[in-house]
Parts: C-alpha cells; structure tokens; sequence
C-alpha cells in the first residue's frame, strides 16, 4: 500500500473517532486530509509527479486529469475536495464551531471518496 494511502486511511479512522467523541473541528480536518492524502495517492499511483504538491495542485491534477481527461472517477469527487477544503478552513480558522451534522456530512463524503479511490487505486495496481 502506497504511503499516503496509509495516511488517507489513518486520517478516516481519527475522523471517525474525533466525530463519535464530538470533537467535530478536529473530525473536518481529519476527513479533509483523508481525501487530500488519498487524492495524492491516486495521482502518484498514476503516473503524476507528486513531489511538493499543493492543495491547489493536488484539486486541479486530480478534477483535471484523473476525472475529466482520464475518466477514472465520478465526477462529484471534484467537489467534494473542494467542499471538504472550505469546511477544514473553516474548522481550522474561523471562531464558529462546526456543528454535528456537518461534521457527520463530511465524514460520509470523507469515507465514500476514500471507497471509491482505494477501488480504483487496487484495479490500478492488478
């Protein structure tokens, strides 16, 4: 298994555990770097240059490449590295807390990308 699925992997299961002990900041920001680790992932095992990437980067490679060009992924796994990033930087730099069903939302996308990547990322590998 490559690197940074391993920490997509770790990542979903400290969100998990973040969200059942209602620490709902920490669990967005975990969920986030679940998908952003997971992203990586696919791009590396596919050929892309992943050597000091950026979250921007890493959006734009894997919405650009690996779902548009390529075809490789439903395409509403592009929003969800977006919707996943604006939510982490709200948990992470704002004063407003997020609330429960947020947190249980991105969660759900958190674990529903990683299926889908780690699908491909094996079928990849056959």
């Amino acid at each position: 298994m490559q690197g940074f699925q391993q920490k997509a992997i770790e990542n979903i299961s400290s969100a998990k555990i973040l969200y059942d002990n209602q620490f709902y900041n920490a669990s967005v920001n975990r969920s986030y770097y679940a998908i952003f680790h997971s992203a990586i992932n696919a791009l590396s095992i596919n050929g892309y240059d992943i050597k000091r990437i950026s979250h921007e980067a890493t959006q734009a490679l894997f919405a650009g490449e690996l779902i548009k060009r390529k075809k490789l992924f439903p395409s509403k796994l592009k929003a969800y590295l977006n919707q996943l990033r604006v939510i982490r930087n709200a948990a992470d730099y704002e004063p407003e807390q997020i609330t429960q069903k947020i947190a249980r939302r991105q969660l759900g996308k958190a674990q529903e990308f990683l299926e889908i990547v780690l699908k491909e990322s094996t079928n990849v590998k056959s």
